[in-house]
């Protein structure tokens, strides 16, 4: 079987999923940093909490992936350091995010998300790396779910133009 030898921890990552692990560990560098700084800006607790979740969650990630590299010998995108811990209080009126603004960009970053998940898992050959991006990929979906039931009990949903299309009756 040669390098493909059906232990997927041994087989060497190929361009493609080498650049796809490293650029999901840097734009979740960048998102754990942007979700800190929502946390000192958001009002709401329901909110506050799943971002919150998802800076958990994502920094599980980069763990995982990041180990990932380093057991091939590839150096590690940067990281952001923390955010300091503020209240939305201490954030001028005019200055802060307002809750529904940091849902939207939460709920569009999820999707994008999904997206980066599904390539990685489309073009890898290793399993692990396929099933980890699964994983993911699956997480993202139940928290988005979770964060358009909240979208929707808040009023903060702004949907597109709805079709009425008449409907068949059985």
């Amino acid at each position: 079987m040669g390098i493909l030898n059906g232990n997927p921890k041994l087989e060497p990552l190929h361009e493609g999923e080498v650049f796809g692990v490293w650029s999901y560990i840097i734009a979740n560098n960048g998102l754990i940093s942007i979700y800190q700084a929502f946390i000192n800006h958001a009002g709401d607790r329901a909110l506050k909490s799943l971002l919150e979740e998802t800076v958990h969650t994502i920094k599980a990630e980069v763990q995982h992936t990041s180990e990932i590299l380093k057991a091939n010998g590839i150096a590690l995108p940067p990281a952001l350091p923390d955010r300091p811990v503020a209240t939305a209080e201490d954030i001028p009126v005019g200055a802060r995010f307002m809750d529904a603004e940091i849902s939207a960009i939460l709920s569009a970053n999820i999707a994008q998300g999904l997206v980066a998940c599904s390539q990685v898992m489309g073009q890898s050959i290793r399993e692990d790396i396929g099933m980890m991006f699964g994983q993911f990929h699956t997480d993202k979906a139940l928290f988005g779910a979770k964060l358009l039931k909240l979208n929707k009990d808040k009023a903060w949903l702004i949907p597109p133009p709805l079709h009425d299309a008449p409907r068949l009756t059985q």
